[in-house]
């Protein structure tokens, strides 16, 4: 595979499946949470609102055998593919969507997915797949009432653990960045370049996805990456 791809990798498992057939389109749909209302004297007007969770639509195929129109050299039977996006479904698991040679990289859920076959042929599942972004929150504990902190007891000084990073930590990359985690298309060489943590695989030899922004660039060895 040469290009443009489109990949989904398990934040849960950290494995990552291509889409064996590129879809006709890509688009993000961005939208703003406006509201009209009527003012006296004035008429409607636009109140501004925020950002909504962007949402992206998938059509495309998975076919029983190989075809002239795969983007992977390599794929999976169907049923691997529709197993994979159900058991996430399921589990309310997040993926990261990356769609290579673009700048598309967003965590997300698994809004809807459906297949079948279509027109009587059944050498291809049709599916459509409904991504929403993901976007991280907490909840705050609201006390009425303020207790008294305890004072720790005075002892022996710990020794500093050393500095560990995980997904959203700021790091420095010192290494070759590569496609994915096992290495394929090895790209260009990052020199004391300040970066994000984008994803973890855990178990590839290169484990570490690192981007700009929430934009991943690719993937390193662990010993090429220090926290910043």
């Amino acid at each position: 595979m040469d290009g443009f791809g489109v990949f989904l990798t398990s934040y849960k498992t950290s494995k990552t499946i291509q889409l064996p057939v590129n879809p006709a389109e890509l688009k993000l749909n961005y939208e703003n949470d406006d509201q009209s209302q009527t003012v006296v004297n004035l008429g409607e007007v636009n109140r501004l609102g925020n950002l909504k969770l962007v949402g992206i639509t998938i059509d495309s195929v998975f076919p029983k055998y190989k075809t002239t129109y795969l983007a992977d050299d390599q794929p999976e039977e169907p049923d691997y593919y529709i197993d994979w996006i159900k058991k996430i479904q399921k589990a309310k698991g997040l993926i990261r969507l990356v769609v290579a040679t673009t700048k598309i990289s967003m965590c997300m859920t698994i809004a809807s997915f459906n297949y079948g076959f279509e027109d009587g042929f059944d050498e291809e599942y049709k599916y459509t797949l409904e991504l929403k972004q993901y976007r991280e929150f907490e909840a705050t504990k609201v006390t009425t009432s303020k207790k008294k902190k305890k004072k720790a007891k005075k002892g022996k000084k710990r020794i500093a653990p050393p500095k560990k990073f995980g997904i959203h930590s700021t790091v420095i990359v010192n290494g070759r960045l590569h496609l994915d985690s096992n290495g394929n298309g090895a790209g260009v060489y990052e020199k004391n370049a300040k970066r994000q943590v984008i994803n973890i695989a855990t178990g590839h030899k290169y484990p570490i996805c690192v981007g700009i922004n929430g934009v991943a660039r690719g993937w390193v060895k662990k010993s090429d990456v220090k926290k910043a």
